[in-house]
C-alpha cells in the first residue's frame, strides 16, 4: 500500500479511473458516426457556428464551407488529434448519447468507494483530461454505479489548463485550486504527463491496470494497479477544508 499526504488529488480519466478501451472502442466511434449528422442538425446554433470558426482559425482557412469544417473534424477524429474544437463537439455528441441512454461512462469498481473516502477525509478531487470539461462531467454522471459527478470538485481540460505534458498546465491548476504544489497529487497512466506534474513541483503516481500492454509500471514513477492500492491522507495539521472553484470551459 502506497501512502501519501495530499490536499487535492488530480485524476486523469482514460486508463486511470476508467477504461481506455471504452474510449477507443465505444465513445470515439460513436462520436465519429454521429458527427456529420449532428453538425447538420445543429449547424445554426451559435455555439456550433463559433466552433466552426475556431476550426477555420486552426486551419487558417477563414472561407472554409461547413462541409469542409465537418471533413476537417472527421479527419482529426480519425487521427486522434487532441484539438480543442474536436474535443468540444465530441462532448456535445456524447451528451446527447448519454441523455438518450445510448452511452454510459466507465469507471473501475473501486473508484466510487475511493472518491467517497477522499471526500470524507476532506481531500479535494479534480479531474484533468484531454476530453472537454462537459464530457468529463457526463462521464461521471452516467456510470454503472450511478451519478458520481458530485464527488468531483472541479474539472480541467485543454482549454482551461493547457496541454497535459506541459508543466505550465500544472502550475495553472495549482493556482486555481489554491493548494501548494507539494500538496497536489496527480494520478495518470502516462509517463510524460506525470513528468510534467513533477516538474511543476507536484507529487505524482502512475496507475497501470492489469493486462495493460504497456506493462505493469509507468516508467520512472512509482505505480499502483488500482486506486484502492493508494492511501491518501490530508496533511497534518489539517487546514480547514474549503470548496474548490468550479472550472468548466465547455
Amino acid at each position: 500500500m502506497t501512502v501519501l499526504d495530499a490536499g487535492v488529488v488530480v485524476l486523469d480519466i482514460e486508463g486511470t479511473t476508467g477504461s481506455l478501451s471504452h474510449v477507443r472502442e465505444v465513445l470515439f466511434p460513436y462520436a465519429r458516426r454521429e458527427l456529420a449528422g449532428w453538425l447538420a442538425r445543429h449547424g445554426d446554433e451559435p455555439r456550433v457556428r463559433d466552433l466552426m470558426d475556431s476550426v477555420r482559425r486552426e486551419l487558417d482557412r477563414p472561407g472554409l464551407e461547413p462541409d469542409g469544417v465537418a471533413a476537417a473534424l472527421a479527419a482529426w477524429s480519425d487521427a486522434d488529434v487532441k484539438a480543442a474544437p474536436l474535443k468540444t463537439v465530441q462532448g456535445w455528441i456524447w451528451a446527447e448519447g448519454y441523455a438518450a441512454g445510448h452511452l454510459r461512462g466507465h469507471v473501475y469498481p473501486e473508484v466510487p468507494g475511493v472518491l467517497r473516502a477522499w471526500r470524507a477525509a476532506g481531500i479535494g478531487t479534480v479531474t484533468y483530461s484531454s476530453g472537454s470539461a462537459a464530457a468529463q462531467r457526463d462521464w461521471f454522471r452516467h456510470t454503472g454505479y450511478g451519478d458520481l459527478s458530485g464527488l468531483v470538485d472541479a474539472v480541467f481540460d485543454l482549454d482551461s489548463a493547457g496541454a497535459k505534458t506541459d508543466p505550465a498546465s500544472y502550475r495553472a491548476i495549482a493556482r486555481v485550486t489554491g493548494e501548494r504544489p507539494g500538496r497536489l497529487l496527480f494520478l495518470s497512466d502516462v509517463a510524460a504527463e506525470l513528468d510534467a506534474a513533477v516538474a511543476a513541483g507536484w507529487q505524482a503516481v502512475g496507475v497501470r491496470r492489469g493486462g495493460d500492454p504497456r506493462g505493469p509500471a509507468v516508467p520512472g514513477h512509482r505505480t499502483v494497479p488500482s486506486l484502492d492500492r493508494l492511501r491518501v491522507r490530508r496533511p497534518s495539521p489539517s487546514a480547514p477544508s474549503r470548496p474548490l472553484p468550479e472550472v468548466s470551459s465547455s
